[in-house]
């Protein structure tokens, strides 16, 4: 592509120094070459000269503020050991009441934060406690039910 430069006139008032008639000398001047190549779209442009390139825009270097995106994990357990999830995006829920393994509850604090695993893992260790007593409970109580059906026999 060929970008024509057009010649710098002097003010009429320099024209009759003898700088300005060597400034008019020395700057060529050249006629615009019609454009041979049609449009992407088949229009030329007006005058039939190229289009001048456009200047690629300045790359911004100042950081770009990411959207964030807020999202609520709420983990709720019992003292049975059973452990629920729900997901929040705002005010609206993506999912609700899901059943999630306490194993799972404390792999994932676990990854994500030992400041979040420590007190997650002492909650389970308790219900693991709680539900150890009752199955000893429970079992020393089928233990007595069993002697009771014996001596019935």
């Amino acid at each position: 592509m060929t970008v024509d430069t057009l010649a710098v006139e002097a003010p009429s008032d320099l024209a009759d120094t003898p700088d300005s008639a060597n400034l008019s000398a020395a700057a060529p001047v050249s006629t615009p070459e019609p454009v041979e190549a049609a449009q992407p779209d088949g229009v030329q442009p007006e005058g039939g000269l190229a289009p001048k390139p456009k200047k690629a825009p300045a790359k911004k270097t100042a950081a770009k503020k990411s959207k964030t995106i807020e999202l609520t994990l709420t983990v709720t357990g019992t003292a049975d050991g059973e452990w629920r999830a729900e997901l929040k995006q705002g005010s609206t829920f993506l999912a609700r009441d899901l059943a999630v393994a306490a194993a799972a509850v404390s792999r994932a604090a676990k990854e994500l934060h030992e400041d979040l695993s420590t007190p997650i893992d002492e909650v389970i260790e308790e219900a693991r406690s709680q539900q150890a007593a009752k199955v000893a409970a429970l079992e020393a109580e089928l233990e007595a039910a069993r002697a009771a059906l014996a001596e019935l026999d």
